[in-house]
């Protein structure tokens, strides 16, 4: 849990991707409770602080970004208890902004992608986000035919029956209508329907329901549709998915067409220009919210032009054009009562307060984030006081805050209720599981003192070694399915040497071992025949595995899902890989150009791959694993009909017809790579006016060079 309390800003890259592993797993969990089942176990502004974190981690670490990442992905599978529906086009979710300055960053991001200047002549609408579930109503000429919820995005549950007992919603469309429509909106229950419904359960002595939004989406997934008829269920519908005719070039304008079809739209919703507008109807919602009969979370903004929203386009979950401004969590006071040290995977000890339980959000809170040493101390990560220069001690009176961290962070100190008796904390000079020296490394380069504390025993530290095997089997590594936290500890601390488990290789040996040893794992407390025998079959699953796995469980420092996957689809075999990391050990030459070069992975990271490799120990353990398992070939990606799947691709000089970052993201949407420099395995170089020594290294390579309109002409537009 380490990594996933310290701040963004100070976390190395390898932090960082284990920092993202756990977000990836823990959203993933609460997205099934709070789509799948309806039963979330945190609150939205929890939620959201895993969401945010995860996002500002891989704002920061880009090259991290994890295939699983929460970041790309849209709710949660759908129940198996209805048919499923496949979205026509996908049920994407939104960006969430929390402060004034991301609002700015989103409306700039709009201006600098489109290459025009902020002068607010783009317009956005806004309108409240209802906290309720989602849904996609299809009509075929002119008569609805399906409703579905979101489900993954891809792919919902056929809740047709039961959409069609919400009064709101238009049974047909009116004359004139395209032959093909799919309206999205929110369904939602009425606070005051809550109210009512809430009341007349006590009244029959039966248990009352928790939130209007989980009593709504329980409602919608009734098998019988006069349950869900008799919970009185609203909608207001705000997007579309497939249209075989648009009957408006805006966003507002298609919200109104909604209108004129007879489906109930937001009446706060607004079109607008500046910044200063924005907000202030941010602010003029957040005034009538506890007025309003549903619940909002906060604002969307949303580009109106569709021309926009089309060159805008859309990141893997979430279009560039909008995003949802949500509204602040909440703080509460608490008393610090002790502060535990825990070891991650790297090393690092990081200090966790155990707190008097308080209630904040809805949810009760017994551990906060203190981030590291300086954190404690009152000292930011450039050396500047945090909390006016005011320590935190066992015995404070706290303020707790759940918005920004995966776990709540205390935020400061209310010094009228130190006692006068409280001294320092001094944080700990040895690692507290294995008692080495803990100490703060010093950056070479800039002198700066790292603001992590780590020990130093490396793998006689049980908490680094037993982190190491978890990473290795979790579940965007190797996968191993009854080979948890809980086996691995009881393998590493075993005496037998028949059932000890100390590197990954030891896992897959492990059946052949058990084999000549008398002392059988079934006949051990927690095990079985059946539960041993399914785990030797999980073992055996994963001797073949795909190469970015592979690369994955490895734990290489700075190396996520995600820039593992880069490394695979760039070297396609395991052998190719690390021959090409041993001869780029010198850092120079081809081999690290080859690598340094790939979109996505950069020196910092290229550099800590190279050092992997160079230690013998490392090279070692994998030579033994490889006697055990086989990588596979990395797939590379299929792009149907696309010139330009597989190749490298670069941009250089001053693109007219594009910006750079449209660019981009069409030739990667064809299965392009896009690096950042031209080597002799560039495929093409897209040269606009200016273009220069990237240009003459094209030539130099025979690398094919493009004109804009050529590339255009290429890729088909």
């Amino acid at each position: 849990m380490s990594t996933e309390q310290k701040p963004v800003e100070n976390l190395t890259e390898e932090e960082a991707a284990a920092a993202l592993a756990y977000l990836a797993a823990e959203i993933a969990r609460n997205d099934a409770l709070y789509h799948g089942k309806d039963a979330p176990e945190i609150s939205d502004a929890d939620y959201d602080a895993l969401k945010r974190r995860n996002d500002a981690i891989e704002a920061r670490f880009p090259a991290l970004i994890r295939a699983d990442s929460p970041s790309r992905r849209v709710g949660a599978a759908p129940s198996e208890t209805f048919a499923p529906v496949v979205h026509a086009r996908p049920m994407l979710s939104l960006d969430n902004t929390f402060s004034q300055e991301d609002v700015e960053d989103f409306v700039a991001g709009v201006y600098r992608f489109l290459g025009r200047l902020p002068d607010n002549s783009i317009a956005f609408t806004a309108e409240p986000k209802i906290d309720g579930l989602s849904m996609s109503i299809r009509y075929e000429n002119g008569r609805m035919v399906s409703a579905a919820t979101r489900g993954d995005g891809t792919t919902g549950e056929n809740v047709t029956a039961n959409i069609r007992t919400i009064k709101e919603i238009p049974q047909t469309l009116p004359a004139g209508a395209p032959a093909i429509v799919e309206v999205r909106g929110e369904v939602y229950m009425a606070k005051s329907d809550f109210l009512a419904l809430n009341a007349q359960m006590e009244a029959e002595g039966k248990q009352t329901y928790v939130n209007p939004r989980n009593t709504a989406a329980g409602s919608l997934r009734q098998l019988d549709a006069k349950v869900t008829a008799s919970r009185k269920l609203k909608f207001f519908a705000y997007a579309w998915g497939e249209m075989s005719d648009m009957p408006a070039d805006t966003q507002y304008g298609m919200v109104q067409v909604f209108k004129s079809w007879g489906f109930p739209v937001n009446p706060l919703m607004a079109r607008l220009n500046s910044v200063a507008d924005i907000l202030g109807h941010y602010e003029q919602i957040g005034l009538q919210r506890p007025d309003l009969d549903y619940d909002i979370d906060g604002v969307v903004y949303k580009v109106d032009s569709l021309e926009l929203q089309a060159r805008l386009g859309f990141r893997s979950r979430s279009p560039r054009w909008a995003t949802a401004h949500k509204f602040p969590a909440e703080q509460a006071f608490t008393r610090l009562v002790g502060i535990d040290i825990q070891v991650g995977r790297t090393g690092a000890l990081t200090p966790v307060a155990r707190l008097e339980p308080i209630t904040v959000g809805g949810v009760v809170v017994t551990n906060a984030t203190l981030h590291n040493a300086d954190y404690i101390k009152g000292i930011g990560n450039k050396g500047e006081p945090i909390r006016d220069g005011r320590d935190i001690r066992v015995g404070d009176m706290v303020i707790v805050q759940r918005a920004g961290d995966v776990i709540p962070q205390i935020v400061d100190v209310v010094m009228e209720k130190r006692e006068p008796s409280s001294v320092s904390y001094e944080f700990p000079k040895v690692c507290p599981v294995c008692g080495s020296h803990a100490v703060r490394d010093i950056n070479e380069k800039t002198g700066k003192v790292d603001a992590v504390t780590r020990c130093t025993g490396g793998f006689i530290c049980r908490a680094q070694a037993t982190e190491h095997l978890k990473h290795f089997v979790s579940r965007n590594a190797y996968d191993i399915e009854g080979l948890g936290s809980k086996q691995i500890d009881f393998f590493f601390e075993s005496e037998d040497s028949a059932l000890q488990i100390r590197t990954a290789p030891d896992i897959f040996t492990l059946e052949k071992r058990q084999q000549a040893s008398l002392a059988k794992l079934e006949n051990i407390d927690g095990f079985g025949k059946v539960s041993v025998g399914k785990l030797y079959a999980a073992i055996n699953e994963r001797r073949q595995i795909a190469l970015h796995r592979f690369i994955f469980a490895l734990g290489i420092r700075h190396v996520g899902e995600t820039t593992a996957k880069l490394l695979a689809r760039s070297y396609g075999t395991y052998n190719a890989f690390e021959a090409g990391m041993k001869e780029a050990a010198p850092l120079a030459g081809d081999a690290w150009n080859d690598l340094n070069n790939i979109e996505g992975i950069g020196e910092v990271v290229a550099r800590a791959i190279v050092e992997f490799y160079k230690e013998p120990r490392n090279t070692e353990v994998i030579a033994k694993l490889l006697e055990q398992v086989q990588p596979q070939e990395a797939e590379q990606p299929v792009t149907s009909g696309s010139p330009v799947t597989g190749k490298t691709v670069v941009f250089t000089g001053s693109l007219e017809k594009f910006t750079r970052d449209e660019a981009k993201a069409k030739a990667e949407s064809l299965g392009a790579k896009v690096s950042g420099s031209v080597s002799k395995k560039t495929d093409i170089v897209v040269a606009g006016p200016g273009a220069g020594s990237k240009l003459d290294k094209a030539r130099e390579f025979n690398v094919q060079v493009l004109t804009e309109d050529e590339w255009l002409d290429l890729i088909g537009g």
